[in-house]
């Protein structure tokens, strides 16, 4: 079985540690987790880790989060893997910081990566990890706080929830959506 596994984020030193990059950096420790290792491929820095005798290929966009979606319908075409084997990991301003959800389909939330790639793909059913960015910024200044740094506090917490989303990934290549939503989406 093969899996793909997107990490949304933007290419660049400069957007590293930002929470608009929180899908890079679950992929990244994935992959480390694996002894997987990145290659600049087209569209995407892509590794391939196996687990449990399945095949996941993680992602990493290099079109800018704006346009996910180009580099989503690229690799599924690719690899050959069908819809319900893809599963997107997503900031999100709605949950409070570290919180992760897990959901089988829904609307893009005014995030502009799902939404890029639901109009590439066609569907808004697809399955994405949602980690918290909580929403701490001022009226008008969403996109600066986005594309800023997580706080020394928020950086020296957050290994605990980039592991639980982990073990989402890994339930949902194994277990599928429906039993990983039970698990993963109580506190």
């Amino acid at each position: 079985m093969k899996y793909l596994i997107v990490g949304l984020g933007n290419p660049g030193a400069e957007y590293e540690l930002t929470r608009h990059n929180i899908g890079f950096l679950i992929v990244d420790q994935l992959a480390q987790k694996f002894e997987g290792s990145f290659q600049k491929t087209k569209l995407a820095e892509k590794a391939e880790i196996r687990y449990k005798g399945r095949t996941l290929h993680l992602i990493k966009p290099t079109t800018f989060m704006n346009l996910s979606g180009k580099s989503v319908n690229y690799w599924l075409q690719e690899l050959g893997i069908p819809k319900e084997n893809l599963l997107v990991i997503v900031d999100d301003l709605a949950l409070e910081h570290a919180k992760i959800r897990l959901k089988s389909k829904g609307s893009a939330g005014g995030h502009n990566g799902l939404t890029s790639i639901e109009q590439m793909i066609s569907t808004q059913e697809y399955a994405r990890l949602r980690f918290g960015i909580g929403n701490d910024y001022a009226k008008g200044q969403q996109a600066d706080y986005v594309l800023s740094n997580f706080s020394g506090e928020q950086l020296e917490n957050i290994m605990t929830p980039i592991n639980k989303a982990m073990d989402v990934v890994l339930s949902f290549v194994t277990i599928g959506i429906d039993k990983t939503m039970n698990l993963a989406n109580t506190d």
